[in-house]
């Protein structure tokens, strides 16, 4: 048995959004279009489709098509995002509430 004294981990907890974490300008736009893109990779990965089909449905080139499907998403303007969702049959509603301090300023939620 090793009876040697383990030092504690010196660790941070992080915000919950990476790009704010690392300081990075616009960071809760980032974030948001971040998970917009990831729940078009999770509803394309489900569905099991070729990039040909995926570029077919979502009027894009195999070349973006590679982008979206291996997390490039800032090559995306949101906008784009919210019309790929659109070409998936996906609803989007956005609401607009008073800003509470320590909240982000854009948060993203899905249903199923």
């Amino acid at each position: 048995m090793d009876k040697r004294k383990r030092q504690p981990i010196d660790f941070e907890v992080g915000s919950g959004n990476v790009f704010a974490d690392l300081g990075v300008e616009n960071a809760d736009r980032l974030l948001a279009r971040a998970q917009i893109g990831f729940h078009i990779f999770e509803i394309l990965k489900q569905k099991k489709l070729k990039q040909r089909e995926i570029g077919a449905i979502l009027g894009i080139a195999q070349p973006d098509v590679s982008h979206l499907m291996n997390g490039h998403f800032s090559r995306f303007t949101t906008e784009k995002l919210l019309d790929f969702l659109k070409r998936l049959d996906r609803k989007v509603t956005i609401a607009v509430s008073p800003h509470r301090k320590g909240e982000p300023y854009h948060e993203v939620t899905f249903t199923p």
